[in-house]
């Protein structure tokens, strides 16, 4: 054996070996970095549940792993930037906890390995080869779900049966807004209903929007990611002064004055990601690790909204609900 064949067996040796082993071996602590779109408030239950499962599957913050926190503050731009700071700091694994953040990870480095908790189109964005076998140093879990916006518009009409003008928010930088609107345009077609786009890029565009939205629309439905999560305060502000009645795709905007959410329940995806984190530390490859779908789904309704709007929420549907805010 030449001493370039005796290199690279050593080299594959070291990549072979488990993250775990190897950090045991040298004593240092493997270190995740944590990509998160928003910011440590809007995605503090994503980050809670993730560290927790970590726990309880034997990893212990601080001890024997060290996780660096980053937020992107739903600007595109940040996370191309966050990602580069965890290839120069040398991270172990990236938890890229959406689309875009899981995108820049990728663009970033093609060894380090890289889960996802959330990805709205993980094959159509490009980020897997496929959802059964990802590839490459990239998997994780993907937030789409069969006929969401479908459901999300029923929802909409068992309230407020007689509208026919939706508004639909979107950030017009979301990759995964393309697909969804795709769903939406769908469904709007067979319920007769019409479209009012309103595309967000920044914080500064809402107010706009909002004032090209008077009188246009008799609901609205907002695609979410960070940008939107980061305003749903003024978003529903608008909303109740203009006596729209909501549709977002998760809890947290509810709890903010929303009227309804429909959608994957998040801490449950990242506490997913947390056995994906697990797995990979102790020798699994990301690209032999399937992507996986949603499995809980959660119904939240704010009866307090519904009263300012003027809205009767059918019992039927409040049976139905996961959460009802009173």
């Amino acid at each position: 054996m030449n001493r370039r064949e005796f290199i690279t067996l050593l080299g594959g040796a070291a990549a072979a070996c488990p993250l775990a082993a190897r950090a045991q071996q040298t004593g240092k602590l493997l270190t995740i970095g944590f990509l998160g779109g928003g910011t440590p408030a809007s995605q503090r239950t994503w980050a809670a549940a993730f560290v927790q499962r970590l726990r309880e599957l034997g990893w212990s913050e601080g001890r024997t792993v060290a996780v660096e926190y980053r937020w992107g503050e739903g600007r595109t731009e940040s996370y191309a930037e966050i990602a580069a700071e965890f290839v120069r700091l040398k991270v172990d694994i990236v938890l890229a906890a959406g689309t875009e953040p899981a995108l820049a990870a990728k663009q970033a480095t093609s060894v380090i390995p890289i889960v996802f908790s959330t990805a709205g189109d993980p094959v159509g964005t490009g980020l897997v080869a496929s959802l059964a076998r990802p590839g490459g140093n990239v998997t994780g879990l993907s937030n789409l779900g069969s006929n969401l916006a479908a459901k999300r518009l029923q929802l909409l009409r068992e309230v407020f049966p007689n509208f026919s003008r939706l508004a639909v928010m979107v950030n017009a930088g979301y990759s995964g807004g393309v697909t969804e609107m795709g769903e939406i345009d769908a469904a709007v077609r067979t319920l007769g209903i019409a479209v009012v786009p309103l595309m967000i890029r920044r914080t500064e565009d809402f107010s706009p929007a909002f004032e090209v939205l008077k009188n246009r629309a008799e609901a609205l439905y907002v695609v979410g990611d960070p940008l939107m999560n980061l305003n749903r305060m003024r978003i529903n502000t608008f909303a109740l002064i203009a006596r729209l009645p909501t549709m977002f795709p998760q809890r947290e905007y509810v709890e903010a004055a929303g009227l309804m959410s429909y959608g994957p329940n998040f801490p449950d995806l990242n506490r997913r990601a947390a056995e994906y984190v697990d797995k990979i530390l102790r020798g699994a490859k990301p690209g032999d690790l399937p992507v996986e779908q949603p499995t809980k789904f959660d119904l939240v309704i704010n009866l307090v909204t519904a009263k300012a709007l003027g809205l009767e929420i059918p019992p039927t549907l409040l049976a139905r609900a996961d959460e009802v805010i009173e």
